[in-house]
């Protein structure tokens, strides 16, 4: 899901002294709000969408090498607006002041060696040090790169490396793009502009290399995309999410979302979607699936308190689904906000046998998120 311009905020402060010069080109109108009915058209919508004030590209994947050793990878790119578009800038101004605030995050999970890597970067649209094309799929923060075709299903490619550690993959639709809600909106809470456009890759056949601290290795496996953009999605009352991305042995997926408030409740709004072994997808509404956390993780570094493990019932699935974290800390302290994203296990809740793999995304445990 990566509702997370609120994981900007940190970059937006940091960065905001080189985009402040900006007039209003004439015509220029507030940031877009996503609402409803909004139908997507591919391969357009794979790509920017600046009139819109944040935007994210989400990938994490399962992949294993020749030897069997099995991986987790997350790569994820945002971008930022300053200013509405359309904009000028000034006469006179530095070209390094910029409109548009780019970041990356990038993890691996070493299953078998329980090591988890993690890196960020920043960039400003400046001099091109960051870039997300509105004319076809392409994104760029200072190295770290997606690429795609033009076509409704794209072939992509990811490139991110830091530190020793780097991916270099593609990879191919298996199923058609999944929209996230009825009336091609995700509904976030109540009010009018609680919402976003959100549509997945749910099942992406995944090939190339991974290096980790310095060891390359071929992989091949299989990953999970989002795309989402809005502009005003989350409330007051509102402090993170739990989101979880289930994919199946039998071809089925399943993302789920639920939206935490101050008082500890569950946004009514908080939804999901199971996709079918067709790639038809059918929408979840709350009460259409339960999570129940099983145990919970405390982070060494910010003392974090994360919900670890979870049972997860969803109608239209007969089986009670455990999921469990493959490394404990898979934590992400960011620039922005801190959060949780890592690879779990997914199991017969009754039997223990292995049903698939799953991704699950925690905000707001380490601080509430505001957008």
């Amino acid at each position: 899901m990566n509702n997370l311009s609120r994981i900007l905020r940190s970059a937006v402060a940091t960065l905001a002294l080189f985009a402040m010069p900006f007039g209003m080109a004439s015509g220029a109108q507030p940031w877009r709000i996503a609402r409803a009915p909004y139908r997507f058209t591919f391969p357009r919508d794979h790509d920017a969408h600046d009139a819109y004030r944040t935007e994210w590209w989400y990938f994490t994947g399962h992949l294993r090498d020749s030897e069997g050793r099995r991986y987790g990878f997350e790569l994820t790119f945002f971008r930022i607006g300053l200013r509405p578009h359309p904009y000028r800038v000034v006469p006179g101004v530095s070209a390094w002041r910029g409109a548009q605030l780019y970041s990356a995050h990038f993890a691996i999970t070493d299953i078998r060696d329980k090591r988890f890597f993690y890196a960020e970067t920043l960039a400003r649209d400046a001099l091109g040090q960051g870039y997300a094309s509105q004319r076809h799929l392409l994104v760029r923060v200072n190295g770290w790169s997606l690429r795609g075709s033009s076509a409704v299903e794209p072939r992509m490619r990811l490139h991110a490396a830091a530190r020793g550690n780097a991916i270099d993959l593609r990879l191919v639709p298996e199923k058609p793009p999944v929209v996230e809600g009825p009336g091609g909106i995700s509904r976030k809470g109540a009010c009018a502009s609680c919402a976003s456009h959100y549509y997945s890759f749910t099942r992406l056949r995944t090939s190339g290399t991974l290096q980790i601290a310095g060891r390359r290795v071929s992989v091949r496996g299989v990953a999970w995309m989002d795309h989402e953009y809005g502009s005003d999605e989350l409330s007051p009352e509102q402090v993170g999410w739990d989101w979880f991305s289930i994919q199946l042995d039998d071809r089925r997926e399943i993302m789920l979302y639920r939206l935490r408030e101050k008082n500890g409740a569950t946004t009514p709004q908080s939804s999901g979607t199971i996709v079918a072994p067709n790639g038809r997808p059918t929408y979840l509404p709350l009460r259409d699936f339960h999570i129940t956390a099983t145990g919970t993780w405390r982070s060494p570094r910010t003392h974090a308190l994360y919900p670890s493990g979870w049972i997860v019932r969803v109608a239209g699935i007969q089986e009670p689904l455990r999921l469990v974290p493959v490394l404990d800390d898979q934590e992400l302290a960011s620039a922005g906000t801190t959060y949780w994203e890592g690879a779990v296990r997914v199991v017969d809740a009754r039997s223990g046998r292995r049903l698939g793999r799953g991704y699950v995304e925690l905000t707001g445990y380490a601080g509430a998120i505001s957008l």
